[in-house]
């Protein structure tokens, strides 16, 4: 699976989820190693996570 990653590397302080992909920053260090399984798992819920960062910076 590629990698959700579009370069814009800034970890939130709060859920430690990318502000760029959503993934955390131990996700990003083993996505090459991660099995096709682990991969489709953190996937699926990257809409849910980036949705959530989205509307933090709304009302901050």
């Amino acid at each position: 699976m590629k990698s959700p990653c579009i370069d814009l590397c800034a970890f939130d302080g709060s859920t430690g989820w990318c502000r760029g992909c959503g993934r955390s920053k131990p996700e990003c260090r083993t996505w090459k190693k991660a099995q096709p399984q682990q991969q489709r798992k953190i996937a699926a819920d990257l809409p849910r996570r980036l949705a959530k960062l989205a509307g933090r910076k709304l009302h901050k």
